[in-house]
């Protein structure tokens, strides 16, 4: 029976645990026995925490034989990019400065997971500081996606989508300035929520404390997990407000009402550079589904979205740019070569031009705020190419102009504070294509409904094993 229970999704998990049709402890071993058999392949999971899985996979037992009240993820193996702060374990960002950076507490999101009774099973990788689309640590090395072993697993959460796809954890976590919690589940065919600023509280030690204008602004923590289902399970679970993170809210998130039927966009090539067919037909195919559920479903192209790409780029590089020489003593030559060639794009504007980024900012949020008022949701691409040949974003000034145009799609979620959810609905390359649903603020449990009602209509199977 062990060997299968690496096959199911987080809530079945639990269900199996708490009525006793198998045991924390099996479920523990059958993962880190999955563990043992598969990243040697893909390098997703670079520190496996086996003595405490096991140690609380017992506990977990011994709480449902008592009878015990359950948490809603009771028993559960997850796994936690390395970035994101668990006491006593290193908050690595993947480089070799912080490999001895103990974290003294744990992040919020990981507090409320342990509090629901799940227990972390491994640290996923990451490139250097999270800043990069393709997953290659200094440290640790690099992500190989388990679907194409020369193809990115996307990033920075790309060890969190390879090891949910091939079964080493049914449910993690990771984060997203620009992508990152999509990024890896469009490489890796797996489902995740970025959600609305402000909804899942972050803080973090290292390297400090007190996070950037920036990683205020638009960096967000996130689930991830092999269908929409466990990531709403995960998304109910660590949200809410956090005296710890001064930027999360105590919001009333709008959901999809039984019945409610809405004015669904389609954006199956978004302006600003191509967009490969089979992804185009995978906006299209979820389009299809959600028409099927019986929304209304139109092609429209949000205001202005050329300009938010533009705005997040400006945001997020002038900042880079102010610290480029700390991110140069500590990022490997991967990370310093891409930041360096984004840098000839993006030089760093006036004081005057970054105020008037800032100011711009304000105003593409409040149209795209009424734009909502009439499309409830848009549906558009994730990437629009498949995942790339490893190293293609440091491949000269070609290869930085396509990163940046084949990830434009993910940038207005963090620049607008948007939520967006990722499934796959689809293949390009004989990859999986994900295609990600976006709405107005605070519609994050909306968005999860519908990208479920995508994910009943298009058949898809994980986890896989890794391929050639």
């Amino acid at each position: 029976m062990t060997d299968e229970l690496w096959r199911r999704g987080a809530r079945q998990l639990a269900d199996d645990i708490a009525n006793k049709r198998t045991t924390s402890r099996e479920v523990v071993e059958a993962h880190l026995a999955r563990i043992a058999e598969v990243n040697p392949a893909v390098n997703a999971v670079v520190k496996v925490l086996a003595d405490d899985a096991r140690r609380m996979a017992d506990a977990a037992d011994r709480a449902v034989n008592e009878g015990r009240s359950l948490g809603p993820l009771h028993g559960v193996p997850m796994t936690i990019k390395e970035n994101i702060d668990v006491a006593g374990q290193a908050t690595t960002h993947g480089v070799p400065l912080f490999a001895e950076a103990i974290a003294p507490t744990s992040s919020p999101a990981v507090e409320r997971m342990l509090a629901a009774g799940a227990i972390p099973i491994g640290r996923t990788n990451l490139p250097d500081m999270g800043l990069r689309i393709h997953t290659d640590s200094s440290l640790h090395g690099r992500t190989k996606n388990p679907w194409k072993s020369e193809r990115t697993a996307g990033g920075s959460s790309g060890g969190e989508g390879a090891a949910l796809a091939t079964g080493m954890s049914p449910i993690g976590l990771g984060n997203d300035i620009g992508g990152s919690l999509r990024n890896p589940a469009h490489a890796c065919g797996i489902a995740s929520i970025k959600p609305s600023v402000g909804v899942i509280p972050d803080a973090q030690t290292y390297p400090s404390p007190d996070r950037s204008p920036a990683f205020q602004t638009m960096a967000v923590q996130g689930v991830m997990a092999r269908n929409v289902g466990d990531v709403r399970r995960g998304f109910e679970i660590v949200a809410g407000p956090d005296p710890r993170d001064p930027v999360s809210l105590p919001v009333r998130l709008t959901d999809l009402a039984a019945g409610e039927r809405l004015t669904v966009a389609i954006l199956p090539a978004p302006p600003g550079g191509s967009t490969h067919p089979d992804i185009a037909a995978a906006v299209r195919r979820a389009g299809d589904a959600l028409a099927d559920a019986g929304h209304n479903v139109v092609e429209a192209t949000p205001p202005d979205i050329e300009m938010t790409y533009l705005v997040w780029a400006m945001m997020l590089f002038s900042e880079l740019g102010d610290i480029r020489d700390q991110l140069d003593m500590v990022m490997g030559v991967g990370g310093r070569t891409l930041i360096a060639k984004i840098l000839e794009f993006f030089p760093r504007p006036s004081n005057l031009e970054l105020y008037g980024a800032l100011s711009l900012r304000d105003g593409l949020a409040r149209q795209w705020s009424m734009w909502f008022e009439t499309h409830q949701a848009v549906v558009m691409p994730t990437w629009t190419q498949p995942p790339f040949v490893f190293d293609d974003d440091l491949a000269g000034d070609e290869g930085a102009v396509r990163t940046l145009e084949l990830m434009r799609p993910v940038t207005p979620g963090n620049v607008l504070g948007l939520p967006s959810v990722v499934t796959p609905a689809g293949m390009a390359d004989d990859l999986p294509v994900g295609v990600q649903v976006m709405g107005a603020r605070f519609t994050d449990l909306r968005c999860l409904a519908l990208a479920e009602q995508i994910e009943q209509r298009i058949s898809w199977t994980t986890p896989i094993d890794p391929r050639p």
